[in-house]
């Protein structure tokens, strides 16, 4: 069987996890470029990062949070996904709230954060859940565009049984030239089923957790039911 991977995975990785009858082949769907931007006061503002590019960029700004709750202007830090929370621990900082995608995260902070002025830094296709609701609930709101994302929508001649989802804007970079009707499609979490279910009808294999890990369990799993 002939899988692709819309990121670059280490083919190790992927064949300890999936063995070798796959045939596992890589192309890169987005490109990340990470923008300068002037740094300013973050005293008192709650911060928000929905992507591990989002973390990378906000250092590299020389932007620096006071996590001292004793103080009086600290900065709670709210974060979507594990790889998002272990960017901030590789910067030294850890987490006040960890949620699966930017949908439970705007539920918790409407629920609980009312009171809350929030900054997300983020790229600038970043999904617009939070700017959508935040606002509507009188919630102090504010993008700050670290990064940008750039569709490169490859055409793909190459034929494959089964495609593997990273991002809604990487399904929307490949849906642009490719069809996604008749083969087997995984993703990552809900956020990028929910983008490639406005692209096509073809049953979605998701994980649960937004890790390489539990992505590629699912893959696993799915293609001993598929190849039984």
């Amino acid at each position: 069987m002939k899988i692709l991977f819309t990121k670059k995975i280490d083919s190790e990785v992927i064949s300890k996890e999936l063995g070798n009858n796959i045939t596992a082949e890589c192309i890169e769907v987005i490109k990340i470029k990470n923008l300068k931007v002037e740094t300013f006061d973050l005293k008192n503002k709650s911060l928000i990062f929905t992507s591990l590019n989002g973390v990378k960029s906000f250092f590299e700004n020389q932007f620096s949070p006071n996590e001292d709750f004793t103080a009086k202007n600290y900065n709670k830090i709210y974060c979507v996904g594990e790889k998002t929370k272990r960017e901030l621990r590789k910067n030294g900082f850890g987490t006040f709230k960890v949620l699966k995608n930017a949908d439970t995260l705007s539920k918790f902070i409407i629920d609980h954060c009312q009171n809350e002025k929030f900054l997300h830094f983020c790229g600038n296709l970043a999904i617009d859940v939070l700017d959508k609701e935040l606002p509507l609930q009188n919630i102090s709101y504010k993008k700050v565009i670290v990064y940008e994302t750039e569709e490169l929508n490859p055409e793909i001649s190459e034929k494959y049984h089964a495609i593997v989802f990273f991002s809604p804007s990487g399904v929307r970079s490949f849906a642009k030239n490719n069809s996604l009707e008749n083969m087997v499609l995984f993703s990552i979490g809900e956020t990028t089923s929910k983008e490639l279910r406005k692209h096509t009808k073809s049953e979605i294999f998701t994980s649960k957790k937004n890790t390489l890990s539990n992505l590629l369990l699912v893959i696993r799993d799915a293609l001993k039911i598929i190849q039984s």
